[in-house]
Parts: C-alpha cells; sequence; structure tokens
C-alpha cells in the first residue's frame, strides 16, 4: 500500500458544514458531488489518513443487474499477503471503489473515471454498464469514517455472470438482496460499514426497477 501517493481530498468544512449527515443522504438532497468537484485537492494519503478536517471521497459502486435483481457481492481477502488494507481485510462488501489519484483527473470528472477505472481494475464484468448516481455515505463514528466520504453508485448491468479480477477480492459473485440481508445479520460474518448503510438504500432501488 503507497501511503505516499498524492490522493484526492476535501475540507470538511466546506463538504459538509452547511449540510451535515450521519449514514446515507440520496443524491437528489444536496449536491455534493458538485462540491466536490469545485472544492478538491491533493494530499499525501499519509497525511489524509491521520487528519479528520479533510475527507477523502471514494466512488462506491453497487454492481447490479436490475432484471435479475442480483448484487455483485464479496469477501475482502483473509490472506495477509492478498489485503494490504487491515482495517478491512476478511470483511464482506457490495461495493467497488478507491482512493482518487491525479491522474483521474484527465478525463473529465475524476468521481466517475475513478470509478469505471476501480471496475476494470476489480471485476470482469460480461456485460454493459450503465453508472446511476445514487446519494452519498459518511460514518463519523470510527477512525476510518472520518476521514472519508462516499459517493454512491449503482453500476446496471446485463451481465448474468460476475468474476473477481483483483487476488484482494475472494467470493464474489451476484447474489440476491436476501443473501446480503442475512450475511449483515449474521454474527459470523464481519460486513464493512459502508455496505451497511448503504443495504436500505440499495433495497429502494431495487423495488423501484
Amino acid at each position: 500500500m503507497n501511503f505516499k501517493k498524492h490522493i484526492m481530498v476535501v475540507e470538511r468544512r466546506i463538504l459538509l458544514e452547511d449540510s451535515p449527515f450521519e449514514g446515507f443522504r440520496p443524491q437528489n438532497e444536496v449536491d455534493y458531488e458538485s462540491k466536490i468537484l469545485k472544492h478538491f485537492k491533493y494530499m499525501e494519503r499519509s497525511l489524509a489518513e491521520k487528519d479528520p478536517n479533510y475527507k477523502q471521497p471514494i466512488s462506491y459502486a453497487m454492481i447490479v443487474n436490475p432484471k435479475l435483481k442480483q448484487i455483485f457481492a464479496y469477501q475482502r481477502s483473509t490472506k495477509d499477503s492478498n489485503y494490504a488494507e487491515k482495517r478491512l481485510q476478511g470483511k464482506w462488501s457490495w461495493g467497488v471503489g478507491g482512493h482518487i489519484e491525479k491522474f483521474d483527473t484527465k478525463n473529465g470528472n475524476p468521481l466517475r473515471t475513478s470509478m469505471l477505472r476501480e471496475l476494470d481494475e476489480e471485476v470482469y464484468i460480461n456485460g454493459c454498464i450503465k453508472p446511476k448516481l445514487l446519494g452519498y455515505i459518511n460514518d463519523d463514528s470510527n477512525d476510518v469514517g472520518k476521514v472519508h466520504f462516499g459517493v454512491l453508485y449503482i453500476i446496471e448491468t446485463d451481465a448474468k455472470s460476475i468474476r473477481p479480477k483483483d487476488s484482494e477480492i475472494d467470493n464474489g459473485k451476484l447474489r440476491p438482496i436476501s443473501e446480503l440481508e442475512k450475511i449483515c445479520a449474521s454474527p459470523q460474518f464481519s460486513v464493512e460499514e459502508w455496505s451497511r448503510i448503504s443495504l436500505e438504500p440499495l433495497k429502494q432501488y431495487l423495488q423501484q426497477v
């Protein structure tokens, strides 16, 4: 893991001072995306991870086949050699995403460019994709959440099979929402907080398609 690389950040006071929230907020309530694109800058990750005065935007994409009503869900690798981010190691997730870097600004909206890049790096999707901005995630309840801000996307696809490309991903496949609910409810599984937060808006989305 490269803590020397420069990643996108936005000052917390600019992003959240006028419209703070915890959990999920729909995209039609407040346009945080425009705030990010207007006020972002870059900071060395080693500094950003320790400074809650800044939020690191993360494009967090949930891959969904709306016709099958299934979602790509996976477990982050439990092997030390495969997963460097120990705070998330072994946790279940239905979000794909990562830090936004300087080269993501070369082609239009860096939030969307980063999201598409992460998808290409992490999974094989044998079908078309259609990104939709669903909303935003903010979770200041823990040290990781305090310095990150989720831009939550739905990636609609007609693919009937999605496979992991990255060794950081285990047990990845399309699953029904009922299976995600069981994973969240079971004490046997550890689920990353952003996936827990996104479960309810994901259910509401599936009810409307």
